[in-house]
């Protein structure tokens, strides 16, 4: 194969978030001047495997150890094929590619404990093994083992990307969990998960609609009332004032933490419960974006799946005023795309043995070499 410069490299990014529903993966390359998308889609679960994942995440405690174990390895075979797919779609063949960079699927994430962990499920030897790339996986656990949360890492990727020398830009990130980063015009960065984001809004939406379905641009909530009194107690949550470092995960907003919030209204008035979930995250957001905002130049720029829902946007640009609020998709990052980016560059800084910084978000001891090489 002939020699390749750095910027010619090509490499994968895969991960299947919070919604489980499906892989999202791209092709790019990091060239000196700019990033280059060659290909991006969400590659959906086959059924069988989404009602698996389904079950998971409402009731964790019901999967034994030998289910865990197949279904690692079936969302291996799926990132497999979710791999191979995007390089058809980006028109290259695998020996065009440097290293895939797979995140997994979460199915657990303890930080903060005498024993911290994080579990991702999705084989990377059988990523490996079926696609002949190198595959770099597991970009948690040096983090943890250094004493840090282990997550969020998108802030790695936001400075490398977003970062000004002319102003503050905050980064609001809106899957499953909601995080915000923090670029300093010096070059500094800080970055934590501030709460919820869509995780508590699907999961009362598919109680009450479409199993596998979302509040398309928020139309339920906004038929909505916000109960400000119910508000305020679920803003009492230690979590949403915990001073970070600090991560969170479904595992914390889960079905069961919403159940043991509901007020006794809740069946009569489904509608004010999205509301006030809509705003539980704009609010906590906006409460974090206000506390870090620095008092010179600064803007807001948001990413993930919460971006097309037009109700929670239209709240949390209101309540991030007097700050702007923008996409990245005007400063080159594909808002729907921005985690799965963040692994193929995370494969590319592990195959230079590049060292990260990860302490200022993470409270990790000394910088890490974030990720497990797993060879074809």
């Amino acid at each position: 194969m002939p020699e390749r410069s750095a910027d010619d490299a090509a490499f994968i990014g895969l991960i299947s978030g919070t919604s489980m529903d499906g892989i999202d993966a791209v092709v790019v390359r990091f060239g000196t001047v700019r990033l280059q998308v060659l290909a991006a889609a969400t590659l959906p679960f086959d059924d069988p495997l989404k009602d698996t994942l389904r079950a998971l995440q409402r009731a964790p405690e019901r999967l034994p150890l030998a289910a865990v174990a197949t279904l690692d390895a079936r969302l291996g075979e799926a990132f497999a094929a979710a791999a191979l797919e995007i390089i058809a779609l980006a028109g290259l063949t695998p020996d065009l590619i440097a290293a895939i960079g797979s995140h997994g699927q979460t199915l657990l994430h303890q930080p903060g404990q005498d024993w911290a962990t994080s579990v991702q499920a999705g084989d990377p030897t059988r990523i490996a093994e079926r696609t002949g790339i190198i595959t770099v996986s597991d970009f948690r656990r040096a983090d943890m083992a250094a004493g840090g949360q282990g997550a969020p890492l998108a802030p790695l990727l936001h400075r490398a990307m977003l970062a000004s020398p002319d102003e503050q830009r905050l980064v609001v990130n809106l899957g499953g969990i909601a995080n915000l980063t923090v670029l300093e015009p010096d070059g500094s960065v800080r970055g934590f998960d501030t709460g919820p984001a869509n995780c508590l809004l699907d999961e009362w939406y598919r109680r009450h609609h479409s199993d596998t379905g979302f509040d398309r641009d928020g139309r339920w909530a906004t038929g909505g009332r916000v109960d400000h009194a119910w508000l305020a107690l679920l803003r009492r949550d230690a979590y949403l004032d915990r001073d970070p470092p600090k991560s969170t995960g479904i595992e914390y907003f889960s079905p069961a933490w919403l159940d043991r919030h509901l007020p006794a209204w809740a069946g009569s008035r489904p509608a004010d419960i999205q509301a006030t979930l809509a705003e539980l995250t704009a609010s906590s957001l906006a409460d974090a974006v206000h506390r870090h905002a620095s008092r010179g130049p600064a803007r807001v720029l948001a990413c993930g799946g919460g971006v097309h829902n037009r109700h929670l946007m239209d709240r949390l640009t209101r309540l991030v005023e007097p700050l702007g609020l923008e996409t990245t998709a005007g400063y080159g990052l594909d808002p729907d795309y921005v985690e799965a980016i963040l692994f193929a560059w995370l494969a590319c800084q592990r195959l230079s043995q590049q060292r990260l910084d990860t302490g200022p978000i993470t409270g990790a001891r000394h910088s890490i070499l974030a990720g497990a090489l797993n060879q074809p």
